[in-house]
């Protein structure tokens, strides 16, 4: 059960930072002689979303010369901020992938290791499960102690639940009937599929949705490119403003149902799918015999 809370991404992402491909060690003081620049932190680096500064350093504190390189291995940890394992989790990684770059500052700032112990402390079960130990390139012993500039813990003022308001998505508002519900609203829809969630990540206020896949069925997809055949991206558009339950376990197996807007592939119904395999082959031949 627990292998459906961390996606593959997460688990590449630890074999890359435990195996690293250079084969040397991870030393921050070797790193502190390397001349570096700021840069924009990317708009589509997804992990750094709302990370409170604009600016980074590259190389970046794990040696990432590259924006390139940055924005294929941040990727990788994207999915373990949905576990919520702690609330600094963005601010500790980010302060490594992207650290915050300050123009009248030469050196790069370090995130303290009293940060790095609380999310250690807080995601290794999560990581542990599959058998990853916390990765050595985070090792906190060699962050600083505090009595320098370093990047803390959020104070007690600011450890308070920021919680989503408890109403639902306009999407994922909980139905009586399923199946009969998805059956009279299927024409209404521009796409209706059945997907198992492999991402779910919190973007610009909403939340993208990426579903596995090799575990996709396709029941209607109107005016779909051939790019979002080979690769649906779903969008929940006020998906950081209400909750939606049906969307927080990656691996679980959703009927959604939606339209096209700005470009996007917009969810308008969600609902989990919680039935026997038998019954989900009958309900999919009942959805392709329709005609809308």
């Amino acid at each position: 059960m627990m292998r459906a809370l961390l996606s593959a991404e997460l688990l590449m992402g630890v074999v890359i930072l435990l195996h690293p491909a250079s084969g040397f060690p991870f030393i921050l003081t070797q790193l502190s002689t390397r001349k570096s620049s700021c840069k924009p932190v990317p708009s589509s680096m997804t992990l750094c979303h709302g990370v409170g500064y604009s600016e980074m350093r590259l190389p970046n504190l794990l040696g990432h010369d590259t924006m390139k390189e940055v924005l294929q291995q941040a990727g990788s940890w994207v999915p373990l901020l949905t576990k919520q394992c702690h609330s600094d989790t963005k601010k500790f990684l980010c302060s490594l992938f992207a650290p915050v770059c300050l123009s009248d500052l030469e050196e790069a700032i370090h995130p303290c290791r009293s940060l790095c112990e609380e999310v250690r402390d807080g995601c290794t079960p999560v990581m542990a499960a599959f058998g990853f130990p916390w990765p050595e390139m985070f090792n906190c012993s060699q962050f600083p102690e505090g009595n320098e500039l370093c990047v803390p813990p959020a104070g007690m003022e600011d450890k308070m639940p920021v919680s989503k308001e408890e109403f639902p998505c306009s999407a994922c508002h909980s139905p009586a009937d399923t199946e009969k519900e998805f059956l009279q609203d299927f024409c209404s829809r521009d796409f209706a599929m059945k997907v198992t969630l492999r991402s779910v990540s919190s973007v610009e206020g909403g939340a993208m949705v990426v579903p596995e896949a090799r575990s996709r069925t396709v029941y209607k997809a109107k005016g779909w490119t051939e790019e979002e055949l080979k690769r649906t991206v779903l969008w929940l558009t006020d998906g950081d403003s209400c909750v939606c339950p049906e969307l927080q376990e990656p691996g679980a197996t959703v009927l959604v149902m939606g339209h096209r807007a700005d470009e996007r592939l917009v969810i308008s119904w969600v609902r989990k799918w919680q039935k026997s395999e038998k019954e989900m082959k009958k309900f999919s031949r009942t959805v392709r015999k329709l005609q809308c």
